[in-house]
């Protein structure tokens, strides 16, 4: 009996550590999108940005902040399924699953290649606007079309799961399946329909996070302490 308590406090913790995974990497993604936007103004065919420095300083940030991103995703992957446990379909996890790791190799990629430019860059030998272009269309490809479409595809599988176990409200269900489809079919590099992805991340782990506040309050007041210690 005297594990109940223990045991409730774990179930109540596990989808706040989520709700703050969740935010924190939608927090980083959306700043690491606008500077990569704001870096590459001109797409993968233009070498412009290689003699501003504040572009290059955008760009060097985004690419600091993309693991930081990256753990924290997998963090809030991880939690999720630990809080869908049993109830998760086999077909629809896999997919779950697939997605946000393919999502997560792709943005990793992503900085690698672009961080291996930027240290060319900064050697003594000159870097050809051939292997700059082919870098930034790679960077492009990799976040702004692949990675793209792994985040619909994680979008619409989540919300299909939440819908299904009856943890995600109706009007997130609705949001993240505009979202998915948008991100599904929108014209690579639409800086605005990428920003969706973190915005329905950022709103999704704010209501695990008020649903896991309230669901604490009331184990409180069932006499059950939500942080009882062992």
């Amino acid at each position: 009996m005297s594990n109940q308590p223990r045991a409730t406090a774990r179930e109540l913790r596990t989808p706040a550590s989520a709700a703050v995974a969740g935010i924190v990497f939608a927090v980083l993604i959306a700043v690491v999108i606008v500077l990569l936007r704001s870096a590459s103004p001109e797409a993968g065919n233009s070498t412009a940005w290689v003699a501003d420095p504040s572009q290059r300083r955008a760009l060097t940030l985004a690419l600091e902040l993309i693991p930081y991103a990256g753990i924290a995703f997998l963090w809030f992957i991880g939690v999720i399924r630990t809080r869908l446990g049993d109830r998760e379909d086999k077909l629809f996890a896999t997919a779950f699953l697939g997605s946000g790791l393919l999502f997560v190799a792709m943005l990793f990629m992503a900085a690698a290649v672009m961080g291996g430019l930027l240290s060319m860059l900064g050697g003594t030998a000159p870097v050809p606007d051939e292997s700059v272009r082919l870098a930034t269309a790679v960077t492009v490809v990799l976040i702004g079309t692949l990675g793209l479409r792994m985040a619909a595809v994680f979008t619409i599988v989540v919300t299909n799961l939440g819908r299904r176990t009856g943890i995600v409200p109706r009007w997130l269900v609705a949001g993240g399946y505009v979202v998915g489809l948008l991100l599904l079919l929108a014209p690579p590099r639409t800086m605005g329909v990428a920003l969706l992805f973190p915005a329905w991340v950022f709103a999704l782990s704010v209501h695990i996070l008020v649903a896991s506040w309230r669901a604490r309050g009331q184990t409180d007041i069932g006499g059950w302490p939500a942080d009882s210690g062992p």
